[in-house]
């Protein structure tokens, strides 16, 4: 028998990082959600050989010996879910902490938050920007637990765009001065394409999978309206063009439909939020291919609170949410999910809750594919950068041993995905159990 809690975990379900099993280990009796497909498989077995899955066949394995058999009872079985919009180092402490803290403070909370990401059962998360480079080398070092990150480094916006956190007693700006923000690494000031290049090629150097830039304004930010615009088509074109030399790819911040249309016309590939882009905007996005990558905000819940311009910028995202969802389903556009849960610990606990939103747009099997499979292809667009090549959100054989199981039919009830402590039996990251409470 599996223990209840593995080794190294407590009743609170702590995840210290395990050791690689000494077997390789062998799922039956499971009913399968392959992050594809619309309907579950039964009769199926799954042998994980290191970190990723050797053989995936129908009926039982030719021989077991030597390896560690778990009978899943019946279980569903998912790819381990994905967070496309994640900001591992402000998901749980309040905006004030963070820019007042030591910044070894704001780490080591990212590593205790990071922990409790993948015990929700999102085994990877792509990081919309800060400075989780060092966090995602401790987790690949298995120093701690977290999901596998795709860092995209600070994010570069403008003179007072969004991410411009500097008190006004550090203007003006002269020379190559920086500001505590910009040196603790959560976003960068760039004001001209040469400024731009400069600070795209620094996020490479430590390490980035893709770039982060800022198009408008944000809710955040006190003194950046939503409708301001930020960098120039051809600044934004040379962070795209920079990033293809990296070989990989620019996602855009940006809510409004004029910066939409101007991110698109740069070359973007990804744009994120678009709540308030119209008709056309939407229109231009399915042609030129380019995904949206938007949150399922409907209420003031599912935000930390604001008061003041923040709070009517709040309110102007809110109105846009299902809008924005119905055009991306009137033309089809490639729609990633991601749930940009930031600056409170109790907030985050809400990241299952924020896909079962997405069911008054989509069906349950649509909902659960966009947290898997579909964001698995948007994360392959990092190409050469990206930090783990093989599959991610699908169930198949060569694809990362990162799985759920899920203790009732997800495809049926979609809310037991917002109780993780009690419906996800077992989490498998990387071939190693972070949490097992089934039987062998």
């Amino acid at each position: 028998m599996l223990s209840l809690v593995l080794p190294g975990l407590s009743n609170a379900q702590s995840a210290s990082p395990p050791g690689t099993p000494p077997k390789p280990v062998v799922f039956t009796n499971f009913r399968l959600f392959d992050g594809k497909s619309s309907t579950l498989r039964d009769g199926l077995y799954m042998v994980i050989d290191g970190n990723s899955i050797g053989q995936l066949g129908q009926g039982q394995p030719a021989s077991t010996e030597g390896k560690m058999v778990v009978d899943c009872r019946g279980m569903v079985m998912m790819p381990g879910m994905i967070d496309i919009h994640w900001h591992s180092l402000l998901a749980s402490l309040p905006i004030q902490a963070i820019l007042q803290s030591d910044m070894a403070f704001v780490h080591l909370a990212a590593s205790a938050e990071a922990e409790r990401t993948l015990l929700r059962g999102f085994t990877t998360v792509r990081d919309a920007g800060g400075p989780a480079f060092a966090l995602k080398q401790a987790v690949d070092a298995g120093l701690i637990s977290g999901p596998r990150i795709y860092p995209s480094g600070a994010m570069i916006t403008t003179t007072g765009g969004h991410a411009d956190f500097r008190s006004l007693s550090d203007l003006p700006r002269s020379g190559g001065q920086i500001s505590a923000t910009e040196r603790g690494g959560g976003s960068a000031i760039a004001d001209s394409e040469d400024e731009v290049r400069m600070r795209v090629r620094e996020q490479f150097l430590q390490g980035a999978s893709q770039i982060k830039i800022v198009g408008c304004g944000g809710v955040s930010t006190p003194r950046s309206p939503l409708d301001m615009l930020t960098f120039t088509e051809k600044q934004l074109h040379a962070a795209v063009e920079t990033a293809a030399d990296w070989g990989t790819y620019v996602l855009v911040h940006a809510y409004t439909a004029e910066a939409v249309q101007r991110s698109v016309a740069a070359g973007v590939q990804c744009i994120e939020h678009g709540h308030l882009m119209d008709n056309r905007t939407a229109e231009l996005m399915a042609k030129s291919g380019t995904w949206l990558s938007i949150q399922p905000f409907l209420s003031e819940d599912d935000v930390a609170p604001v008061t003041g311009p923040s709070k009517e910028k709040l309110q102007e995202v809110l109105g846009g949410t299902d809008n924005a969802y119905k055009l991306a389903k009137k033309h089809g556009l490639k729609t990633a999910f991601g749930s940009d849960l930031i600056f409170s610990a109790a907030l985050a606990t809400r990241q299952g809750t924020m896909l079962t939103h997405l069911t008054r747009w989509y069906s349950t099997a649509q909902a659960l594919g966009m947290a898997t499979g579909t964001n698995g292809q948007l994360l392959a667009l990092s190409g050469k950068r990206n930090p783990y090549p093989r599959k991610l959100g699908v169930l198949e054989e060569g694809a990362y041993a990162d799985l759920l199981l899920v203790d009732g039919n997800p495809l049926e009830n979609i809310d037991l995905i917002a109780n993780p402590d009690q419906n996800l039996r077992a989490i498998m990251k990387d071939g190693k159990f972070y949490k097992n409470t089934i039987q062998a």
